[in-house]
């Protein structure tokens, strides 16, 4: 196997693809080869040593391109090192409990697949634009105003510290 990670998201209106493209830049600057791609364009993970995975939270489920990816790609998965990240809270950077409902939202959904085992897991904030949403999302979330809780310096971090995890 090469030493070639692969970094894969999911994303509905662009926010997690953001966080995908700064994880794989940092990974590069730390000396790793990456490649990066949306998770439903994948087709294998042969040639990979590590997966970084990366998908929001939306409704109080993992994005569906996620979770057919962890289905679709279960044997290779479990051959390698996979870090996963979700983009969580979009409103309250210091409300406590959303964050915890959010990790557990996504604890919820990772459970469905008790034979991974992440070498990495993380929570960030999310980014939330009314102008994107389209119906019927659009008219149920009434008049929240637009927020952006992507903490960059976290998740350049967070991807600086996956490069002796990953690099094998």
């Amino acid at each position: 196997m090469s030493s070639l990670v692969l970094v894969g998201y999911a994303t509905r209106y662009g926010s997690t693809q953001k966080v995908a493209e700064a994880v794989a830049a940092t990974l590069r600057e730390c000396g790793l080869t990456v490649d990066i791609q949306p998770m439903r364009e994948v087709r294998t993970l042969t040639g990979y040593s590590a997966v970084v995975l990366g998908a929001p939270l939306f409704m109080f489920h993992w994005h569906n391109d996620a979770l057919r990816f962890l289905s679709r790609h279960r044997e290779a998965l479990t051959e390698r090192p996979v870090a996963v990240f979700a983009l969580g809270p979009t409103h309250d950077p210091y409300d406590e409990e959303e964050w915890q409902d959010s990790r557990a939202q996504l604890d919820k959904e990772l459970a469905k697949f008790p034979w991974l085992t992440p070498v990495a897991l993380e929570m960030f904030g999310g980014k939330y634009d009314p102008a994107k949403l389209r119906f019927p999302i659009n008219w149920l979330a009434g008049k929240v105003p637009a927020s952006d809780l992507r903490d960059w310096t976290a998740i350049r971090s967070w991807a600086a510290d996956l490069k002796p995890i990953l690099a094998v």
